[in-house]
């Protein structure tokens, strides 16, 4: 693993900091703590009924895959972990199994592929039963041209270990067919059984996807992390409901995991113009986010904004988060000690953490640009 880990070094080196990150214990409990109450007011029908009532109809549809690669975006502060936001198609675990490699963790990295291929085929079983699954789609828009196109090519090559066959695509490519067993998605010509998801229009509303979207919905394909996961988990409108005592308590949750989440999920309200003189003169309080968005995109500091660009916050649909700052920790870049910024990633699966990583960084948000920053291993200290 560590020569692949090497080449990754030589074609990507922004991906990967040299650092190693070492969190106490207790935060590290504390992180488990808050996604296992999350986990609970999202298993509970009354939220599901209510998120769903809102999101497009293809999130309706029911589903038996769980959805793999959540990730769980904290902010560590001297009071303890806080929530940033939960995506459904979080980037970087397999790359971070191999990173595990690259500080010495051998035993660790191979604990966390295998826990990898066994996500997806619990999800192939959940949706298939005993089926054998024989070939997976791992789709995204153009995908040699992502960020993280090389983890596309290591889960090709992951599966390909385990008797799995896999193909990177467009959505474009795929092709919907119909037979006298029911609708099917063929790639090259070849039967797809299971899609990883790795798309941004995690509703499948572009034309790119709309062979995707039909298959999916006459159930003729899994497909991974799916449309109503996004719903459930990723909205960034949920922070406003996790982060609201007397919302929680309308929808039955006990009053011990309100408590955890009014520790660990800042109060994130909704933007409008009727209260944008209020958000303006109280900016540098919150962060200013789209709903639906990923990663850091259109996402703003409150004291980095102008006025130009908070007005087109107030015509959009924007949330506002209470800003949660960063720790900061020091990375060895070259011959000096700099300061560096940290988020941390849990990557979960059916509520348990399988791996935490820091993604380090300099600036406003987190970015894969600065020099020594990037994805670092997470150990307890």
């Amino acid at each position: 693993m560590k020569s692949v880990f090497e080449r990754l070094q030589r074609t990507q080196p922004q991906l990967f900091s040299a650092a190693d990150i070492v969190v106490p214990a207790a935060q590290l409990a504390a992180m488990a703590e808050l996604i296992a109450a999350i986990e609970r007011v999202f298993a509970l029908p009354a939220y599901r009924a209510q998120v769903l009532a809102q999101a497009p109809e293809i999130a309706r549809l029911p589903c038996a895959p769980r959805g793999v690669f959540y990730g769980y975006d904290f902010h560590l502060g001297t009071d303890g972990p806080r929530l940033i936001e939960i995506n459904t198609n979080a980037g970087g675990g397999l790359l971070n199994a191999y990173l595990l490699a690259a500080h010495g963790r051998d035993e660790l990295a191979a604990a966390a592929k295998q826990a990898i291929v066994d996500m997806f085929c619990a999800e192939w079983r959940l949706a298939r039963g005993t089926a054998p699954l024989r070939r997976i789609a791992i789709v995204d828009e153009a995908p040699a041209g992502q960020f993280l196109a090389p983890e596309f090519a290591l889960f090709v090559e992951l599966f390909a270990e385990h008797g799995i066959d896999a193909a990177i695509a467009d959505p474009s490519e795929l092709q919907r067919v119909v037979t006298a067993d029911g609708e099917r998605l063929l790639l090259a010509g070849e039967e797809v059984d299971l899609v990883y998801a790795r798309l941004t229009d995690f509703y499948l509303e572009t034309p790119a996807c709309a062979a995707l979207r039909q298959v999916f919905a006459a159930g003729g394909v899994v497909v991974t992390p799916h449309p109503q996961a996004h719903a459930l988990y990723a909205d960034k409108r949920n922070l406003m409901l996790l982060s609201d005592p007397q919302a929680l308590a309308a929808l039955g949750v006990d009053a011990a995991t309100v408590d955890c989440l009014q520790r660990g999920v800042p109060r994130t309200i909704t933007v409008n113009p009727e209260n944008g003189e209020k958000f303006w003169s109280e900016r540098k309080r919150w962060f200013f986010k789209p709903p639906a968005g990923f990663g850091s995109r259109a996402a703003y500091r409150g004291d980095k904004l102008t006025k130009r660009v908070f007005e087109e916050i107030l015509a959009g649909d924007y949330i506002a988060q209470e800003i949660a700052p960063p720790s900061e920790h020091p990375v060895t870049v070259g011959e000096e000690t700099v300061a560096m910024k940290a988020d941390f990633r849990c990557y979960v699966y059916a509520g348990q953490i399988q791996l935490v990583v820091a993604r380090l960084y300099q600036g406003q948000t987190t970015n894969f640009r600065t020099a020594g920053g990037g994805f670092a291993p997470v150990f307890a200290g």
